[in-house]
């Protein structure tokens, strides 16, 4: 019997229309255009206006997209998986959401928070579900409503994050070449220090002292998070590559989260990988979390080509970070 490996066999993205730009910004906090693109790499982020839309509907949109792409049954689907941080409710999951959208009436379906590493770790997630035998078809989303968590007066945050989602199907393969080949993923918890929402959870409940003193938003230290985004996302890739003996050559993209412009020419460096060979569409989307790397794959998926090597890196909240080893499975 042949042996059973996990690939990517579609993509699907939606980001919402409404764009917020580095200009609008001049008009609302003390910052400049030129300061925002010089520091981040960003120009514009989508912004899910609708009141009464969340994430579940951003990323029940881009399920849609592999779901009429693939011209796909969805009660043939075993299992929905979305990566988030701003789910519509704690409970029930926006998987759960997203399946019944979608009518993937047979399959089970839950959430996964690891913030900006979530759909890395979802990814590792699936795979075994797929190489277990057990599962053939899993949809793993990475959805997120960033603006709803975001403080539009706070700087050092408001201008960085995005909404948006990016999906992906994960289906059995037996080429023993072209899959999901390795991974390597990490976390820490002294991030919780540097990056986090302080109120909401079941430490501090929201109460009226939480949301007057504004604890229900995106709390980051920047300088901490970058200095340890810029050495793990860096090192844990460089790692990957050397387990597998692949060197900058065998790698036709670096498939980076889009945190932040320097971070990701950081890692292609220590990668020994050229620029024109990285992914980088941070400057469309900001920091949409844990969709960025699935939204670079739906960009970049008719420029890819059966059997060219990616490697997918991320860093995140928490902290959490790793790398996967894709080998790509087919021509768009």
């Amino acid at each position: 019997m042949d042996k059973i490996y996990a690939t990517i066999t579609a993509v699907g993205s939606f980001v919402p229309e409404t764009k917020l730009t580095n200009k609008d910004f001049e008009s609302m906090i003390e910052t400049t255009e030129e300061w925002i693109l010089t520091r981040t790499g960003i120009q514009e982020r989508g912004i899910l206006k609708d009141k009464d839309k969340a994430s579940s509907y951003l990323g029940t949109k881009a399920c849609e997209k592999i779901i009429q792409t693939k011209n796909l049954d969805p009660k043939t689907i075993d299992a929905v998986i979305c990566a988030t941080v701003t789910p519509d409710f704690v409970f029930p999951a926006n998987a759960n959401l997203i399946a019944y959208n979608i009518g993937a009436t047979n399959a089970f379906s839950f959430d996964l928070n690891a913030a900006c590493s979530g759909f890395l770790y979802g990814l590792t997630m699936c795979t075994s579900f797929i190489e277990s035998g057990r599962f053939k078809k899993i949809l793993l989303v990475g959805a997120e409503k960033m603006s709803s968590i975001i403080n539009y007066a706070d700087r050092t945050t408001s201008i960085l994050f995005g909404d948006g989602a990016a999906a992906v199907l994960i289906e059995r393969t037996t080429d023993s070449e072209c899959h999901i080949k390795d991974s390597i993923l990490k976390s820490d918890g002294i991030g919780a220090d540097f990056l986090k929402m302080k109120a909401g959870g079941s430490m501090f409940p929201a109460s009226k002292e939480t949301v007057e003193q504004k604890e229900h938003y995106i709390f980051q230290e920047g300088q901490s998070v970058f200095k340890y985004a810029v050495k793990c996302m860096a090192d844990v890739s460089a790692e990957l590559m050397a387990r597998n003996h692949l060197i900058g050559d065998d790698i036709a993209w670096l498939v980076p989260h889009q945190a932040n412009k320097r971070i990701i020419e950081a890692t292609a460096n220590r990668m020994a990988i050229s620029m024109d060979k990285v992914m980088i569409n941070i400057q469309k989307y900001g920091n949409t979390t844990s969709a960025t790397i699935p939204l670079c794959l739906a960009d970049w998926e008719k420029q890819l080509k059966k059997g060219d090597n990616l490697i997918l890196a991320a860093f995140g909240g928490g902290f959490t970070w790793g790398a996967t080893w894709v080998k790509w499975g087919y021509n768009s």
